[in-house]
Order: structure tokens, then C-alpha cells, then sequence
């Protein structure tokens, strides 16, 4: 058997505790299906004193993990600190120039500065791997880099954020607003120190923009997506939507088109009979097309110890096993930087706004969407009681361009008493 394969491990987490329980718990195991044992050598995190229910006391301890990526000890560093700057991109920079191979499940880093690291760890001959860093057990990013190696990927789409799809199907089973079930999911402890990291759209977006780099063979390019949260959705918004037979996701949508690279991550409507829109609490769904397999679709826990866990041991068994792939899934001095593209596809929308209880508000509404060449499927005037008429209108499809000027054009009116919220409907 070869020689054991040592690990430093910045940030003991709940992911970073979860692979040293990996690690303790099935020695022998791992070592049949890698052929050489698997060790810890080192650790390091904030705090040395902090129970954190598995014992480090054999390992040797840096407080900074700059150190830990340089000691001479360890042949692969594994962050699991977080972060697109400081510790975390010093650190994994650190271990790149000390000749170690990399395991991240950092997301941020990645969809921020991803090609710079890919490009100095494959200069080195080194690996970087980050099978955690998408969806957390879902194992995406092999299916992306090996089992479709073979297809020309048309389109990747998913519910990326665990925290957003748990929120928005708790108002929807229980009939609660947004702000209560926000403080519920605080509450758990279900949101980033930053919750607008996760209702914002920003996690999954780093996320969506990794997987668009190896599914289309281009250089990470974050700052190029389009992004838009769930904090405007609304309660009537939930339950309209499963009136008609649609559940609203926040849901990533990439694909490569004439024009140039479409990524977007935003709240849509989705059929409730789909596979994205059967999907409950905080689970996570990545869909798949390729020309040849057709659509496959994954599903799993896309957060948690022992799922993000088990994708960084994946990666970890993969290094210990030789097995070396570029870390994009081509050489990362080939990728190019896509041109940016917004979609011009036409598509239904759901439109809500409130307007000023007063004769001839809708009529106004509805001119402006005609002069804009939006024809209305349907249209409802929910009930109320305040000053201001909620108005709900599902339009046939049309270009989002075309709506958003409409809504430009809306603001002229004088009859909004409040921003619309408009939402896609996405047929998958």
C-alpha cells in the first residue's frame, strides 16, 4: 500500500467536524477503496477551546491556516472556512505555492476567483477539488466533469439554496408571510451570518456560476449574472401561483445561446407536477440537459454535515487515488471569458402590483402593456381593504426586456401605489 495520504484541515465547522468524523470513524474502509490509508495530520480554526463533539487531540494545531497550507506535513490542504477574501483565498493560495493539492467547499472563492486558482494549481501540476462547493451531497460536479464528458450540455438549471426552498414552501404549507418564516429559518439557524447571502440569491449564484463554467467550458464570470431574491415574494404570490398549478422556486437557469451566456437566478414559477416543482424544505434539485443523455435530474441534501461532508471526502479519495482531471474539466489556460448574455426567449409572467383605488387605474395598466406588444392572458382584482388595489396579471409570453420597459413605462401613470413584483414562469 502507498504511502498514507495527510490532511490539514482549516475550519472545523459542522463540515469541518464532519470529515474528521469520516476520517476516524472508517480508517479501514477508506483505505480498501482508495489503496493507501487516509491520516489527519493538522488542524486549525478560531478557537482551540471549543467543544465541537470529536477529538483533535492527536492532530497538531496552527491558529493561522496560512501555516497549516505550509507545513511540510500535510499533502493536502482542505479548506472549509469560507469566504471569497481573506484567511480562506490566502490560505488555499499558500498551499498552491507549497506544492499541496487543494479541497474547498468554498463556493464564494471559487465563483470569485476560481480561474486564477485553477490556473496556478494546474501550472504546478497540482489539483483543485470542490465537489462540496455546489449542492452539497449531490455529486454534480462529477456528473458535469465525468459522467457527461461524453455530451454537449444545452442547458443547467436548479433549486440551488436549501434555505430559500425551505422558506418558500413553509409559507406555502403553513400559510405563513415571508418576514415570519425568515425568523423561523433564523431561528434554526438555517441562514448565512449574511441571510441576504442566501435570500438574496448570492449563494446559489456562485453556485450556478460554477456549474456554467464546466457544463459551457468558460471562465467564471459571477459579476455576469443576473440575480434577483425572494424577499418581494409574498404569501398571495405563494398561494396565487398553486391556484393556477405552479409553486414558486428560486431557480438558476444556464445555457449557451447565439448571443452568448445566459445566467440567471431568480424567484419563477415552476408546474407544481414537476420534479423542481414537487421539491419540499431544503432540499436542492440540479437539472441537467445534454444532447445526447437527454435531461437527468439530481436530487439531495444540499447542506449539512454529513452530506457536504461525504462530497469532500469524494474529492479527497479521488486525490488519494491519482486520479488528476483539470479542475474546470478542461485546462483552465483554454477557458475564455463568454460573452454576457441576458435571455430574449418569450415567456409567460406573472405580474402583481397595487394600484390606487380609483376609476380608470387598470385601464392605464393595461394600455401600457399593449403599447409594449404584451397581450394579457388573465387578469384578477383581489380583495382588499386599504386604499390600494392588489391587481394580479399572468401575461402571454413575451420577451423580459419588452415587460421591463413596461414596467418602466408603468411608473408614468400615476396609479402604483407600490414596485410590481414580476415573476417567469418557467416551463420545465
Amino acid at each position: 500500500m502507498s504511502e498514507p495520504l495527510r490532511l490539514g484541515i482549516a475550519g472545523l465547522g459542522t463540515v469541518g467536524i464532519g470529515v474528521v468524523k469520516i476520517v476516524q470513524s472508517m480508517p479501514e474502509m477508506l483505505a480498501e477503496r482508495t489503496g493507501r490509508t487516509i491520516e489527519i495530520t493538522a488542524v486549525s480554526a478560531r478557537s482551540r477551546d471549543k467543544d465541537r463533539g470529536a477529538d483533535l487531540s492527536g492532530y497538531a494545531w496552527e491558529d493561522d491556516p496560512v501555516a497549516l497550507a505550509k507545513r511540510d506535513d500535510i499533502d493536502v490542504f482542505v479548506e472549509l472556512m469560507g469566504g471569497d477574501e481573506g484567511p480562506a483565498k490566502n490560505a488555499v493560495e499558500a498551499a498552491i505555492a507549497a506544492g499541496k493539492d487543494v479541497v474547498t467547499a468554498n463556493k464564494a472563492l471559487l465563483a470569485v476567483h476560481g480561474q486564477a486558482l485553477a490556473e496556478a494549481a494546474e501550472a504546478a501540476g497540482l489539483r483543485l477539488r470542490f465537489e462540496a462547493a455546489v449542492a452539497g451531497g449531490i455529486p454534480v460536479i462529477k456528473a458535469l466533469t465525468e459522467g457527461l464528458a461524453g455530451n454537449r450540455i444545452k442547458r443547467v438549471m436548479g433549486v440551488m439554496n436549501g434555505t430559500c426552498n425551505y422558506i418558500l414552501t413553509r409559507m406555502q404549507d403553513a400559510g405563513l408571510d415571508y418576514q415570519t418564516v425568515f425568523s423561523e429559518a433564523e431561528a434554526l439557524g438555517y441562514l448565512e451570518a449574511d441571510p441576504t447571502l442566501d435570500v438574496g440569491g448570492i449563494d446559489a449564484g456562485h453556485k450556478l456560476a460554477i456549474l456554467a463554467s464546466i457544463a459551457f467550458g468558460t471562465q467564471v464570470d459571477f459579476p455576469a449574472m443576473q440575480i434577483e431574491g425572494i424577499e418581494r415574494v409574498s404569501i398571495e404570490d405563494i398561494e396565487l401561483a398553486a391556484e393556477m398549478g405552479y409553486r414558486v422556486k428560486l431557480l438558476g437557469v444556464a445555457q449557451m445561446t447565439g448571443r452568448g451566456l445566459e445566467t440567471r437566478m431568480s424567484p419563477c414559477l415552476v408546474p407544481m407536477a414537476s420534479p423542481l416543482g414537487q421539491l419540499e424544505g431544503a432540499t436542492n434539485m440540479v437539472v441537467l440537459e445534454g444532447d445526447s443523455v437527454g435531461q437527468i435530474v439530481i436530487r439531495g441534501a444540499g447542506a449539512g454535515e454529513g452530506p457536504t461532508a461525504s462530497a469532500v471526502m469524494s474529492d479527497i479519495a479521488d486525490i488519494a487515488r491519482g486520479f488528476r482531471l483539470p479542475t474546470f474539466g478542461a485546462p483552465a489556460s483554454a477557458l475564455t471569458r463568454a460573452r454576457a448574455a441576458t435571455s430574449t426567449a418569450p415567456a409567460p409572467f406573472y405580474l402583481r402590483m397595487a394600484l390606487a383605488d380609483k376609476p380608470g387605474s387598470l385601464a392605464k395598466i393595461a394600455t401600457v402593456l399593449g403599447n409594449a406588444g404584451i397581450s394579457i392572458d388573465r387578469m384578477r382584482q383581489l380583495s382588499h381593504t386599504d386604499p390600494s388595489a392588489p391587481v394580479v396579471i399572468v401575461t402571454h409570453k413575451t420577451p423580459r426586456q419588452a415587460l421591463d420597459e413596461a414596467i418602466a413605462a408603468m411608473d408614468g401613470t400615476g396609479v402604483l401605489t407600490a414596485a410590481p413584483v414580476a415573476l417567469r414562469i418557467e416551463e420545465v
